[in-house]
């Protein structure tokens, strides 16, 4: 299974009009390329394109033999660049939006001459960068699987991130406070207090709740960089897929909601699914059930696993 990172060097000009060169990277997994259908995988707003193997943070759904067979298809990610994970950074990280990342994905299938996907799968921000992607090319891949996300940044997701960015902004632990609000947004009232009940420890003095935030902050601060934390959210609050493209998507859609996620409520990816198929008979809907909120689809394999077998 070839794992090692890769690079596409070239020059791109951003939708704002500024000339960067892009590094981008990316990884492998599975059947040699060309030999298999390709999935493209979009990460998260912290993940990479380690996606499978020992360290990789979705290998509960990718690996041999699992939903996403790497016996059975060519598995490829792109490192959102900026992301850090292969030492690019970008700091005026406000001349980049989703459609630049897409625009940015979009060259890199053509110089692997990449020009059909079997899928692409991507969950929060990483699906927000796959309908930017088939709003661009509608013919690209055969089927989409957005995850917890919308083809657009609402109000509440927005204010959200616009908290997070005042977080930032400050000089005292910027990434510890900003990890720790967002915390919040990807979990629910019922999950941390089922989980903590109010417990306290002693040795410590605090909450067991106050503990596990606290770690959470500084966990981040250690693999990732203030300038990677500024775009994510920068892109997480500029999601804005071009809405009259949408019934152009000649991919099989498949919406997959948590029902208790604050961050993309289930009701608004319904309502995106309402509007799909009014002019599309290839839109379907799936809805995890869960207490955990957003991070549901990185807690809840069970269900995930079984969705996705029955998609591919």
């Amino acid at each position: 299974m070839e794992t090692e990172l890769k690079h596409i060097n070239f020059s791109y000009q951003t939708d704002s009009g500024k000339e960067y060169h892009i590094p981008l990277s990316y990884q492998l997994f599975g059947r040699e390329l060309f030999s298999a259908p390709i999935i493209l995988v979009n990460h998260a707003f912290t993940g990479n394109s380690d996606v499978a193997g020992e360290k990789g943070w979705w290998k509960k759904l990718i690996g041999k033999n699992k939903v996403i067979n790497t016996n059975q298809y060519t598995i490829l990610c792109f490192n959102i660049p900026g992301n850090g994970y292969d030492d690019f950074f970008i700091e005026d990280h406000e001349d980049f939006t989703v459609s630049d990342v897409a625009n940015i994905f979009l060259k890199g299938l053509e110089f692997l001459n990449i020009k059909t996907l079997h899928a692409i799968i991507g969950g929060s921000l990483g699906g927000g960068i796959g309908w930017e992607m088939l709003t661009k090319n509608p013919h690209l891949t055969e089927i989409f699987i957005p995850i917890a996300c919308d083809y657009k940044t609402h109000d509440w997701l927005h204010a959200q991130c616009l908290v997070q960015k005042f977080l930032l902004n400050q000089n005292d632990e910027p990434l510890q406070k900003a990890r720790m609000h967002a915390m919040l947004c990807y979990r629910t009232p019922e999950s941390l207090n089922g989980r903590f009940q109010n417990n306290y420890n002693k040795e410590k003095q605090r909450l067991e709740s106050e503990d596990w935030l606290i770690y959470h902050g500084k966990a981040l601060n250690e693999r990732f960089s203030l300038q990677s934390y500024h775009l994510m959210n920068h892109l997480l609050m500029n999601i804005n897929a071009e809405e009259s493209q949408l019934e152009k998507i000649e991919s099989y859609i498949h919406l997959i909601a948590v029902d208790t996620d604050l961050f993309f409520p289930a009701s608004e990816i319904r309502m995106c699914f309402e509007k799909l198929k009014k002019d599309k008979a290839n839109v379907f809907y799936h809805e995890i059930t869960s207490v955990h909120g957003h991070d549901a689809f990185l807690m809840e394999y069970e269900q995930l696993n079984t969705i996705i077998k029955n998609i591919l």
